[in-house]
This record gives structure tokens, sequence and C-alpha cells, in this order.
């Protein structure tokens, strides 16, 4: 997607509503000067690419996102990833250039995709356990008594993002 088909669907992806052209020709021309015809061709290009479905009214057309952004953000990241040669060192590169809050979003979407089953702890080094505390822990299941109910991950009991 090019410069000028990205500031339109940033548009139509934040009013989450149909648009018309003049709609997103005027909260454009804010930022630049742009001719109404420029704003028809990219919506029409958008639409021929399919991100954007589109119904007449009247004379003219209102517009609508087929998708999200964080579709596209996704089909972008997995375009790219599965266009390398070593996926694996892709993903380590990628992960470094991070942020503290772009790897805390990455662990939650980690835990809604693995769902409930999933540990509540990041993997790694777990901070020590004093002696004897596995055995407490499991004592519950090897006497035949029922465990604990676990806690349920938010996002995966409404269904989780994006399933």
């Amino acid at each position: 997607m090019g410069e000028l088909e990205d500031a339109v669907m940033t548009r139509v992806w934040k009013w989450n509503r149909p648009v018309t052209v003049r709609e997103v020709l005027e909260d454009l021309q804010k930022e630049r000067s742009i001719a109404y015809t420029t704003v028809m061709t990219v919506l029409d290009n958008l639409h021929q690419k399919g991100w954007v479905r589109r119904e007449a009214e009247g004379r003219a057309y209102r517009y609508e996102a087929v998708s999200t952004r964080a579709a596209y953000a996704a089909a972008l990241m997995n375009d790219a990833w599965s266009q390398s040669d070593n996926p694996a060192a892709a993903l380590v590169a990628f992960f470094g250039m991070m942020s503290e809050e772009q790897r805390r979003a990455l662990h939650d979407a980690v835990r809604i995709v693995q769902g409930p089953e999933a540990p509540a702890e990041p993997a790694g080094p777990q901070p020590s356990r004093p002696e004897g505390a596995e055995r407490e822990a499991s004592a519950p299941a090897e006497r035949g008594e029922p465990a604990e109910p676990r806690e349920q991950n938010p996002g995966a009991a409404q269904g989780g993002a994006g399933r």
C-alpha cells in the first residue's frame, strides 16, 4: 500500500463506517493540497485491490473497509517473514527491534493464541521456590483431590482477538 493509499485507509479505519470521497477529501485537505479526482482514484484502486467495498448512493459511492488495520499489519508481517531465507533469524532480529511495550503486547498476543491452557508466566528463568514447594503444589492431585480452578485468560474467555 502506498503512502496516499495508507492516508486514505487510515481515515476509513479510524471512522469505522462507510465514507464518501468528499469526506476523505475534506479531511486530507487539512494536511495537504489534493484533488477530488485523486482521492476518488485512490479509493477506486483500494476497491480493486480488495481493501474496501463500495455501495452506490445516488451518483456517488460509499466506501467501507473490508478488514481491520490490525489484519493489514499482520498480512505485511507475514509477507515479510515468509520471504526470509531464515525465518528464525528474521524473528530474532524483529524481536530485538521491539520496544518493551511491544514485547508486552507480543506476550499478551501469544497468551491469547495459546488459550487458557498456556502457563500464565513467561518461559525462561523462574524465581526459585522454597524447597518442597513443587511437592506441595502437586499434593492435591496426588491425593486425588480436585485442583484449584485455573484463572482463564480474559481475552480467551471473550473469544480472543482475531479468532
